[in-house]
């Protein structure tokens, strides 16, 4: 099944884009506290290690992609970068982001706004650095967004992308997968506003181009030097590439 069909509403008429929108205005108010449950915390390592990894370029702008409520752009922070800028196409889940940004007093720092992945509102060359967590596998179209944070970004300066991935190897790939297909999605419906929301998620990632496929995609569109640095048994990777 081709990544970009996959939609969280399967009998809606709107866009994937629309619909992924929705999903998370839908569950914005719990997803902070639901994210880090069903990870057990995890999310918050694998974040932190993809700054470490970008650390090295120490970059004075740096953009995140598929912001949400701001995690990423939050731990960007320790880069000690002039500007973070967060873009995002659920407005719920920006004000949610807005408030922690205001609560840490760190509104001068950190921008989050409105922005379409596939249609990024900045000049090119703007950016030292680029993230993404969790939000590639929501693109309407991956190549298009991929091709849009190519040209935002500066020459030689790093992406981290952080996906999930599909464990290979026993007996981690049968506990992820009961974990993931069954328990997951029935915790995330009891607890979120939106049922479909969490059922969606390992429907995504098991059409997701993962791994050397991503990794090719990326060549493709012109990404240099690119690297996939496996996380916790194989359940996420960060992909680290340059322009």
């Amino acid at each position: 099944m081709k990544h970009d069909t996959v939609t969280p509403y399967k009998k809606s008429d709107q866009s994937k884009k629309d619909q992924v929108a929705e999903m998370f205005d839908n569950i914005s108010g719990n997803y902070d506290f639901l994210n880090h449950l069903l990870s057990m915390g995890i999310d918050i390592l694998w974040r932190k290690k993809a700054i470490k990894l970008i650390r090295p370029y120490a970059p004075k702008s740096v953009l995140d992609i598929a912001t949400g409520t701001g995690d990423f752009a939050l731990e960007a922070v320790s880069l000690k970068p002039e500007s973070i800028t967060g873009v995002d196409i659920s407005r719920e889940m920006l004000e949610v982001g807005k408030q922690k940004v205001i609560k840490k007093g760190l509104q001068k720092l950190i921008k989050l706004d409105y922005g379409d992945s596939e249609n990024l509102p900045f000049e090119s060359n703007s950016f030292d650095a680029i993230t993404v967590s969790f939000g590639v596998r929501n693109f309407e179209n991956l190549e298009k967004g991929l091709t849009e944070m190519y040209r935002v970004l500066s020459l030689g300066k790093p992406v981290a992308i952080i996906e999930f991935s599909k464990p290979q190897h026993f007996p981690i790939k049968q506990l992820y997968n009961l974990y993931f297909k069954s328990i997951l999605p029935g915790l995330g419906k009891m607890i979120s506003k939106d049922p479909r929301a969490y059922t969606y998620l390992p429907e995504s990632v098991d059409a997701f181009p993962y791994g050397k496929n991503f990794i090719q995609i990326m060549e493709k569109i012109g990404y240099k030097n690119c690297k996939i640095v496996p996380l916790t048994f194989g359940i996420a990777s960060i992909y680290l590439a340059e322009k």
